[in-house]
């Protein structure tokens, strides 16, 4: 009988020690995967709509100073040579979604295209694996997000003053006040309400600085008293460009002097102005209406107008970026205030660059450097060393990936990007050597469809649809790309170099629509 006790003793004994063993596993796996959560980093990407690089002191501007922008560039890397696959608003959104160029994701172009939300994207690889996630502001993919926690957008390309956002519950609803303090203090909003225990992805959307450069009452008239040098080739006669010869993004000839400078004629009312409440519209009436009164008095015309409609340009452009950058410090200062700068990461990009009266232009479109270039600035602390000035090439493709990447979460074999870590955990890591461009749409401004490769010194450009040609530049002697060498003596070797590497970088983004214009006489 004691013997049977003592067994019975001996079992429980055991069945307890192996109990606890098993309850200690369990609770020092559990530890391990929340240390592990823990070692996740946050994602904050913060995506302005046409903000130029020439506008951004951290890349040396002289225009104006962007301070919010600068930390994020002071606490980590300027990217001196960041691009765009297709610059253009919803498929650069696109692109930086999926991880996939425009003839992947499938929106191509404003006019035509649809994002399909079933696809595969960084944001629901980031879900899966236990990441909270959230879209607020300008969306601009013309369907509802898929994969987010949460969202709030802008329908279309939203308004400044007073906007619509549409909701999750299928809603829409009106907030008062000025768009881009509204899309800060929802995002702080949801950053207060989300669940603490998990690591988040948060997209913010600024509708700033789409044109009509519409600033903040509070900013009207900041740099009144500041007169902008003219670009050096404002007076650009585009000289064996014949694409450029044809657009219709001119600040001289289509600027307009109502939707644009608000110059407004008696009943004419662009969209976001009739938006206001009485005490904005008090405030827009008082700085814009003398400025009319004088430009009236002054009867300009030829070079004398062109050049006034220039400084007003400047002078919108630049306060509708000036809260921009200082609703990006609220989200630093947010981090900040909140202890979570040193596990997030924050990346600062527009969705491409923008002519600020280069060439004498106004908005995007081309291969050329001022449009096809991008402001990029990231912050990861403890990966990348602050202050860090990079000269690879990286492209918004790259963003995806990237993110997957710095989540420890594997990146899928169809993303067409490459992780930017590399360039910043691995001495032995080599970035890309070229890059390949698609622009697609033939409506507004008249830019011509194109595609082309550029390499760290040349850039060739195969024009098609409306103007069916080629161009090449040599960037190290003719940086402003006026120079176009296609067919002139003494090119043929690397003219041929090119074409061979272009069709290449065509076969590798798998480009069926540039092969076709290629095989076409």
């Amino acid at each position: 009988m004691m013997r049977i006790t003592k067994t019975l003793f001996n079992n429980s004994l055991r069945s307890a020690f192996f109990g606890v063993l098993f309850f200690v596993h369990l609770a020092e796996a559990d530890a391990q995967q929340k240390a592990q959560t823990a070692k996740r980093p946050n994602i904050v990407i913060i995506i302005s709509d046409d903000h130029a690089y020439q506008a951004i002191s951290a890349y040396g501007s002289k225009l104006m100073q962007t301070p919010n922008i600068d930390r994020i560039a002071k606490g980590g890397v300027t990217f001196n040579k960041a691009y765009v696959t297709n610059s253009i608003c919803g498929p650069s959104r696109a692109v930086i979604l999926t991880g996939k160029y425009s003839n992947k994701n499938g929106f191509k172009d404003n006019e035509n295209s649809r994002f399909n939300g079933d696809q595969d994207s960084f944001i629901k690889q980031l879900k899966a694996s236990g990441y909270l996630t959230a879209w607020i502001g300008k969306w601009h993919l013309e369907s509802q997000p898929q994969g987010f926690d949460y969202w709030e957008i802008l329908p279309g390309q939203g308004s400044y003053y007073n906007p619509d956002f549409l909701t999750m519950d299928g809603g829409k609803k009106k907030v008062e006040g000025y768009v881009s303090n509204i899309v800060e203090d929802e995002t702080e909003s949801w950053l207060d309400k989300r669940d603490k225990s998990k690591p988040f992805c948060l997209v913010i959307g600024h509708k700033a600085t789409h044109r009509t450069w519409l600033p903040d009452t509070c900013d009207m008239g900041r740099f009144d008293k500041t007169t902008f040098p003219l670009p050096h080739d404002f007076y650009d006669n585009y000289a064996n460009r014949i694409a450029a010869q044809q657009q219709e993004m001119s600040i001289a000839k289509d600027m307009q002097m109502g939707y644009d400078l608000k110059m407004l004629q008696p009943g004419e009312e662009e969209g976001t102005i009739n938006r206001m409440n009485a005490a904005q519209r008090q405030k827009f009436d008082a700085y814009y209406k003398p400025i009319q009164a004088d430009l009236k008095a002054r009867h300009l015309s030829g070079n004398a107008l062109a050049e006034w409609k220039y400084q007003r340009y400047m002078r919108d452009y630049l306060s509708t970026a000036t809260s921009l950058d200082r609703n990006i410090g609220r989200t630093l200062d947010y981090l900040d205030k909140n202890h979570l700068t040193e596990n997030t990461i924050v990346i600062y990009m527009s969705d491409q660059g923008f002519y600020l009266g280069e060439h004498g232009w106004f908005d995007k479109r081309w291969m050329y450097e001022e449009s096809f270039r991008t402001p990029m600035v990231m912050r990861y602390p403890g990966v990348i060393k602050p202050e860090t000035k990079s000269e690879d090439f990286v492209m918004n493709v790259d963003i995806a990936p990237t993110m997957l990447d710095a989540a420890k979460v594997a990146i899928p074999k169809d993303m067409q990007g490459e992780s930017m870590l590399p360039l910043f955990n691995n001495k032995k890591a080599k970035g890309r050597d070229e890059m390949y461009y698609h622009y697609y749409e033939n409506g507004e401004h008249a830019v011509s469809p194109q595609f082309g490769v550029r390499t760290k010194r040349y850039k060739l450009i195969r024009f098609y649809k409306r103007v069916n040609n080629w161009e090449l530049y040599d960037l190290q002697n003719d940086k402003g790309e006026m120079n176009n060498l296609y067919g002139k003596k003494g090119y043929e070797k690397i003219t041929a170099e090119l074409k061979n590497e272009l069709n290449k970088q065509i076969d590798k983004y798998q480009d069926d629509d540039a092969k076709l214009v290629l095989t076409q006489k």
